[in-house]
């Protein structure tokens, strides 16, 4: 509102000081931090005193965790905070005609309003398995659906691409030279295209690109259509993944709520660079048109996080809830997709991918072995992997740490391998 307003002005002939600095995407990153910050500090307090007031408290099962049944009717539903933070923000600074914000806005409320969905069946209609697992795969698709054809359809979706131009020149000589008129000479030069394409990142490659194309087997017309249909596929299975794995994540005080901040500093960044040329061409980058303002989402993403952790901290005052993980997960999948940054995805949100994996192998396992040998086996002593590093005297085929450790130090350290996979995706860029 505010952007627009000084645009509004700015094309009007009026001069009113300070309004200019709103064309800056620096000053309005800058402004949706901050405005977010504040908004989930200060709003926070309240929304968790009317929660309270509700009694929209946490339902724990005893899992034979350390402190787990201390936190029995501690407020869920904490998302609500993080959403009312990241878009008042948006509304005031954000471009509303730029296709990437509206997406990532939209995207933002549909994974809001499943989660908020399975938070409210679970909490009000006394159901603790809330929507089922297919209901919410297909909420989550639907919507991962739309952006891909968003992706795939839209004019303002391109990115811009070096292509290599031969042309032919014929020379002509005055009358009286000594050699023959006509020659032709062949001549390559560079033009810069905007297209539509189905190209994205990926590290130690040549130019760091991979094209979807590539895994078509067939040319021609066929091949057009069968490279974005992939390439839709996988839309839908990161955005998907994303969202589920910030789900699964979401266990201990602060873990997906820190974790998913260092993961949105990083999309900004890149987000950031990918959106200006002249970054874009020295660091030898995608370049996408109209993609930095994600950086100013993210920003407000941040800080909006940064300020739900001041309550979100061990021992929390407030649980995210699926109203938070599922959302924080979609709002991740879809900046990554967006930037063309989906293939880093394993690397950057590792911890999430991790947590995913372990639920994915002790299901597995225990069904294999339970088949093949009448009992269920374990691969972790526990799934999602950070409930791993908090029981002990648990047969598993991976033991350590053979004590459980606290849930304070397993959240620190999880914070420490996400921010060392943040900079190990940022030093991608340069390695190839």
């Amino acid at each position: 509102m505010l952007y627009h307003l000084a645009e509004y002005f700015k094309a009007s002939g009026i001069d009113i000081p300070g309004l200019g600095l709103f064309g800056y995407l620096s000053f309005r990153a800058i402004a949706a931090f901050t405005l977010a910050l504040l908004i989930s500090i200060f709003a926070g307090k309240r929304i968790i005193g009317w929660l309270q007031k509700k009694q929209i408290g946490e339902t724990i099962r005893d899992l034979g965790l350390e402190g787990q049944m201390q936190k029995k009717g501690t407020p869920t539903m904490g998302g609500i905070i993080i959403f009312i933070a990241l878009v008042v923000p948006m509304v005031l600074v954000g471009d509303f005609y730029n296709i990437y914000n509206i997406l990532l806005l939209i995207s933002t409320v549909w994974f809001f309003l499943i989660g908020f969905t399975d938070d409210y069946i679970k909490v009000f209609k006394r159901n603790k398995e809330g929507m089922s697992e297919k209901g919410k795969l297909a909420a989550q698709g639907v919507m991962a659906l739309a952006i891909g054809l968003a992706v795939c359809f839209s004019d303002d979706i391109v990115v811009r691409e070096n292509v290599t131009v031969t042309e032919t020149m014929t020379a002509v000589y005055e009358e009286g030279a000594d050699e023959a008129s006509g020659l032709a000479v062949m001549e390559q030069t560079e033009r810069h295209d905007v297209i539509k394409s189905t190209k994205t990142t990926i590290p130690f490659v040549k130019n760091h690109e991979f094209d979807y194309k590539w895994l078509s087997p067939f040319k021609g017309t066929w091949g057009w259509y069968c490279k974005w249909i992939i390439y839709v596929l996988m839309i839908i299975i990161v955005i998907t993944a994303c969202s589920n794995g910030v789900n699964l994540t979401d266990g201990m005080d602060g873990l997906a709520a820190g974790t998913s901040a260092i993961v949105g500093v990083v999309l900004g960044l890149f987000a950031w660079l990918g959106g200006n040329i002249v970054n874009a061409e020295y660091l030898n980058i995608m370049y996408i048109p109209g993609s930095g303002d994600i950086a100013v989402f993210m920003s407000a993403l941040v800080g909006a996080l940064i300020g739900f952790l001041w309550y979100n901290t061990y021992p929390a005052q407030v649980f995210m809830g699926d109203t938070g993980s599922l959302m924080l997960g979609g709002i991740i999948g879809v900046t990554a997709v967006l930037i063309r940054k989906e293939l880093l995805i394993p690397i950057l949100c590792g911890v999430f991918f991790a947590e995913s994996v372990s639920v994915l192998l002790q299901r597995g396992w225990f069904r294999y072995t339970k088949k093949k040998y009448g009992e269920g086996r374990r691969i972790f002593k526990m799934a999602p992997l950070h409930h791993h590093f908090q029981k002990e005297d648990i047969p598993a085929l991976i033991k350590c740490p053979a004590k459980a450790l606290p849930e304070a130090k397993i959240v620190s350290r999880f914070w420490i391998v996400g921010m060392i996979l943040g900079v190990i995706t940022i030093a991608l860029l340069k390695v190839r």
